[in-house]
């Protein structure tokens, strides 16, 4: 745990002590060539690179569940226009793995909601699936505040990724296992806020 809950009154103090917290630990794993993975705080010129590594994971990994035509469709509204905007209300993690983006995971306030919140953009570089980035994404993502204040954490997980977030403890929303309007599973974590 970071800090107790009520410590939290609004949003500029959770962004405060998020960046505070998370990025003076010098958080880090290694991967089994041996180097390193660290989290850094998302800076405006990693918009470019980020938005290729997800656009790589549609083309490489996920259009194996949903096909070419509809990976474009979704390729063609994934610009750095819309990563900014997600990383305007959202706290942006970035990994790196020596002078490459390996990785990128943000959680948002679900809707403003102060008990609820949504994990986003979780994307690993499709050459480095494996080998437990993802999972220490997720980990990040959960010692974030905005995960620790919440009773309900939500995630839109993909046809690809919805068995890896199972595994992490999401189950699938009400019980329901059912693809939304946007092709993805909603899958949520029910939790006693710290």
């Amino acid at each position: 745990m970071l800090l107790k809950r009520r410590i939290f009154r609004n949003a500029p103090d959770i962004s405060y002590v998020w960046c505070f917290f998370v990025f003076r630990k010098g958080i880090f794993m290694k991967l089994t060539n041996g180097t390193e993975v660290i989290v850094k705080p998302y800076e405006e010129n990693n918009a470019e690179e980020i938005v290729n590594l997800i656009i790589r994971n549609f083309r490489e990994v996920n259009v194996k569940d949903y096909g070419e035509e509809a990976i474009e469709t979704i390729a063609a509204t994934h610009d750095v226009k819309w990563f900014q905007g997600v990383a305007g209300y959202a706290h942006v993690y970035v990994f790196w793995n020596e002078d490459r983006i390996a990785g990128v995971g943000s959680i948002a306030s679900f809707w403003g909601s102060p008990t609820e919140s949504i994990l986003l953009t979780i994307f690993v570089l499709p050459e480095l699936h494996g080998q437990g980035i993802g999972s220490y994404i997720v980990d990040t993502l959960e010692n974030d505040p905005l995960f620790l204040r919440a009773e309900r954490i939500e995630i839109p997980a993909s046809i690809t990724a919805v068995e890896f977030y199972r595994k992490k403890g999401y189950d699938y929303k009400n019980g329901v296992k059912e693809l939304d309007e946007e092709q993805h599973y909603r899958l949520e974590k029910c939790r006693v806020p710290a």
